[in-house]
């Protein structure tokens, strides 16, 4: 069976005068959802969105809302991004001394609970709490800005997640971040990754936003194909 892979956009490549439309823009190319990239200036070096921010979207689109929190304290913050309308709340490991807790308190609020990992973070740090999880993020970046180069030393990180979810008969998605694009979307694909999060190759002023979807979703077509004949 061909797997099935999620493309969410990430708003923070996205024309901010203009995002309750570009948000719109992706719903109508058919993605699968969005992700709002919270940063604040402490964990990361930059300052971006709020729950007002994920409130604005949620009353533009119909779209499965992803709120990747790259901030210090998250658990403090974790009900108002619910309330505001999100989906998914995505915390980082770095940052979640008893990270079983989080991924129970955001479980309590009735959406679902996501780990984050950035490039310096091993898998391991993860693994005990795959059946926790509703997904763990593969940062394949590093946090912050939008625009920077895939890092293919992840590739391996993504492997072995999806080697262990798939061992231990798990449903958690595998979300790669960071530099998705026509190049890379197969390697994170063919590695395991089940969403993929594109920022600059969705949003740009190269080609429409419908455009930047299809050309994505063309370039994993051979790959899923395979994956499915396997």
């Amino acid at each position: 069976m061909k797997p099935r892979i999620s493309i969410e956009p990430s708003i923070l490549s996205a024309d901010f005068t203009r995002l309750g439309q570009q948000a719109k823009e992706a719903e109508d190319a058919g993605v699968e959802g969005i992700q709002i990239d919270v940063m604040d200036g402490h964990f990361v070096p930059n300052l971006t969105f709020g729950p007002g921010v994920v409130k604005a979207l949620r009353k533009s689109v119909a779209l499965f809302l992803d709120a990747h929190l790259m901030i210090d304290n998250p658990h403090s913050f974790l009900e108002e991004f619910a309330l505001s309308g999100a989906d998914r709340i995505i915390v980082h490991e770095e940052v979640c001394k008893d990270l079983p807790t989080v991924l129970k308190a955001i479980k309590k609020l009735k959406v679902e609970a996501g780990v984050a990992i950035n490039p310096e973070t091993p898998v391991t740090t993860v693994e005990r709490v795959l059946d926790a999880a509703d997904c763990v993020q593969v940062m394949t970046v590093h946090p912050g800005f939008s625009g920077q180069r895939f890092m293919e030393d992840q590739l391996s990180k993504i492997q072995r997640l999806r080697q262990e979810i798939d061992q231990r008969h798990l449903k958690a998605s595998i979300v790669v971040d960071g530099g998705i694009d026509a190049k890379t979307a197969p390697l994170a694909v063919k590695s395991g990754a089940t969403v993929l999060v594109a920022g600059s190759s969705v949003y740009n002023q190269s080609a429409p936003v419908a455009q930047n979807v299809l050309t994505l979703r063309n370039s994993i077509a051979a790959t899923v194909a395979a994956i499915g004949s396997d």
